[in-house]
């Protein structure tokens, strides 16, 4: 028969990270890259004036790098160079789902 579950004393109780904390967990040199549709980011595709940047269908698949603080830093339309951009600026990229 098993007996209670022991807690080491030095162990601390598990909690949430705050919204900060878990920003600066990775520091400054931790960027996300995740999958965006350009329908979904049309805004950003748009200049000042209101014309077009970069025309693309909407249901084209680009890479979008936020900073921890979860900051859009750039728009790519290639996994490789979204990560390949990233380490250029030597930040470390890590895929989000």
């Amino acid at each position: 028969m098993a007996g209670p579950k022991q807690v080491h004393p030095e162990a601390a109780p598990e909690r949430l990270l705050t919204e900060r904390e878990f920003a600066e967990l990775g520091g400054r040199k931790l960027v996300y890259v995740r999958t965006v549709l350009a329908r979904d980011v049309r805004d950003e595709l748009i200049d000042d004036e209101g014309g077009v940047v970069i025309d693309v269908p909407g249901d084209t698949t680009l890479y979008s790098v936020h900073s921890a603080d979860g900051e859009r830093i750039a728009l790519v339309g290639d996994r490789d160079l979204a990560f390949a951009a990233a380490r250029q600026h030597e930040m470390n990229p890590v895929s989000v789902h």
